[in-house]
This record gives structure tokens, C-alpha cells and sequence, in this order.
């Protein structure tokens, strides 16, 4: 069985696993967990930020963002399937008090004419963009369209978050440092568990004011890790070796989907074909409705993508 569902199915290799056994740990409550201190300090760098704090995982960091920076009974405004408004379970109402504009566009992406005319959106509130956009296919936000966005949040005196979960792959697929597009946000996040083939964790950066706020929800939200330089290990080794492959990824999308701009192939779905593409050996995932997404990683080969390319073209083909 080819499992083409998601990128979260990735397994770490053996040399991260040897990584996590060899690391050196201590509390990370305390802030003497050593490989976590570096990891954090190495990421805030690498986006062009003040400070970082590692997380268990990319939708806690992305709530901690929204809490530590805004105020409740403010507007967040998204794009309408924009993961932290869809995939977390209502947690910017729950945690943060926030109300929710969801607005429809183009590629997952909205315009700074949109952000100008939201009327409520204002200090205290926040504009959340996810790059790669998850439910357009893992579409890349355009250097100069992301700066626009932000400039139009500021002018507005609201907060631009980033939803960076797969800022790696929009990284390797334009050709720029991931810093190019976090260090114009107030905030970014970053996941380690898709394509860079860690078993979990994820950073949030920002400014060291904010990653000082943030620590505060972190022990609210339940992250304390104590010896958490055991997972800060995987990411490390993942920062050194995991991020250039990602274009291998890309490519093998690509032989699925000519028009794949990351490691998302898009699948027009129909009545039945989930179970039809199971039933020949291929597990595809939902994307958004009306369509199904083919997503390669770390564990997916040269000849299953290929493989899984000639079942699909022989289910058209009997469609």
C-alpha cells in the first residue's frame, strides 16, 4: 500500500532516532535543557527573529501566537480554509477570545485591498496566512504579495501571524531563505513533523517581549516538556539534513501533478474514488470540497510515486 495521505506519516531515519539517544538534556522549565536553548536560538536566527520557543506541536504554537499577541473581543481575519480557523477546533474563540473573519481567496491567499476593508480588524486583533496553504494544494504565498498582506495588516494596526508549518517546502520550492517571508511577520511558526520527518515539535519566533508572553500559555496549554532536548535533537538533525530534500518531495509530487508547487498533488475527486484508488493499492487524503491530495515525503520512493501515478491514470481511464 502506497499511503500518499499526508506528510505527518513520515518516520524519522535512523540517524535522527541516534541523534535523540545521544542528546544532551536537562529541564527545559528551568531553561537548561541544552539542546533545546540551541535549538531555539538556531531557529530564531534562521527566521530572522528575536527569540523562539520550542512546543509539542504547530497547532499549540500557532494558539500561543494568537493569545500572546492579541486582545479578546478582536477580529482574526484568514483566508476562509486557513488551517488555524478549520483544523483547531475553534481554539482562537476558545483560547484567545477572538472573533473569526474567514474570507474567501484566490490560492489561499488574500489581497491587502480585502485586509483594508475589514472594518473591526484593528489593534488587538490579527491577521493569521498559512505558507505553504495546506487546503489549496500547498500553494507558495508570492514574496511580494505576502509583504503586501503585511504592510496592509499594520496599516490597520493589527498583528501578522504566520502559519510557517510547512515554510520549509515554500522555502526550497522558491528558492528563498525561510527568513524571507518570517522575518516580515510579527510572528511565525514552524512544524517539525510533516516533511522534516520528526516525530513531533514545532517553534514559535517572534520578538523576545512576545516569546517571554508566550511562555506563559505554553504552561497553560500544557507544553511543558522538562527533558525535551530528546525531541529538540530530531529537529536539529532535521535542520541539517531533512530541509534540501524537501525538493525530492517536490519532484515526486510533480510526477503526480504537473502543477504541484510543493509536495501536494491535487486529485479532482468524485463519488468513489477514495475507495477506488484504496482498493489498487493507493491511500490518498481529503484536501478541501471537491477535491482529494496526494502527499509525498521523506518515506515515498521514486517508484512508488511513480507507481501511484499509473493507478491513478488507470482509474481515469475506467472513470
Amino acid at each position: 500500500m502506497i499511503d500518499l495521505r499526508s506528510d505527518t506519516l513520515s518516520k524519522p531515519p535512523a540517524e535522527m532516532l541516534a541523534a535523540m539517544a545521544a542528546a544532551e538534556i536537562g529541564d527545559e522549565q528551568y531553561r537548561e535543557d541544552p539542546t533545546t536553548n540551541e535549538l531555539q536560538r538556531r531557529m530564531a536566527e534562521l527566521l530572522g527573529h528575536e527569540a523562539a520557543l520550542f512546543v509539542p506541536t504547530a497547532t499549540m504554537a500557532n494558539q500561543i501566537a494568537l493569545r500572546a499577541q492579541t486582545t479578546p473581543g478582536s477580529t482574526l481575519v484568514a483566508e476562509e480554509r486557513t488551517h488555524t480557523i478549520v483544523f483547531e477546533a475553534g481554539g482562537p474563540a476558545i483560547h484567545s477570545g477572538l472573533m473569526v473573519r474567514a474570507l474567501r481567496g484566490e490560492a489561499g491567499r488574500l489581497t491587502p485591498e480585502q485586509i483594508e476593508e475589514e472594518p473591526d480588524l484593528g489593534r488587538g486583533g490579527i491577521v493569521v496566512i498559512e505558507n505553504t496553504h495546506r487546503s489549496s494544494g500547498g500553494r507558495i504565498w508570492p514574496l511580494d504579495e505576502f509583504r503586501a498582506a503585511v504592510e496592509a495588516t499594520h496599516d490597520k494596526g493589527a498583528i501578522l501571524h504566520l502559519d510557517g508549518a510547512r515554510l520549509f517546502n515554500a522555502s526550497v520550492g522558491a528558492g528563498l531563505p525561510p527568513s524571507a517571508w518570517a522575518g516580515l511577520a510579527d510572528s511565525v511558526t514552524i512544524c517539525f513533523s510533516k516533511g522534516l520527518a520528526c516525530p513531533t515539535g514545532a517553534i514559535l519566533a517572534g520578538s523576545a517581549e512576545m516569546i517571554d508572553r508566550a511562555w506563559e500559555s505554553k504552561f497553560l496549554f500544557g507544553g511543558a516538556l522538562r527533558q525535551s532536548g530528546v525531541l529538540a535533537a530530531a529537529a536539529l538533525y532535521a535542520l541539517d539534513h531533512q530541509v534540501e530534500r524537501l525538493a525530492d518531495d517536490h519532484a515526486r509530487a510533480q510526477r503526480l501533478d504537473p502543477e504541484a508547487e510543493t509536495n501536494f498533488a491535487t486529485i479532482e475527486n468524485r463519488p468513489g474514488l477514495k475507495e477506488q484508488l484504496r482498493e489498487r493499492g493507493l491511500l490518498v487524503g481529503d484536501l478541501r470540497p471537491g477535491w482529494l491530495r496526494a502527499v509525498t515525503y521523506l518515506d515515498i520512493t521514486d517508484a512508488d510515486a511513480d507507481e501511484a501515478a499509473a493507478i491513478l491514470s488507470e482509474v481515469h481511464a475506467h472513470a
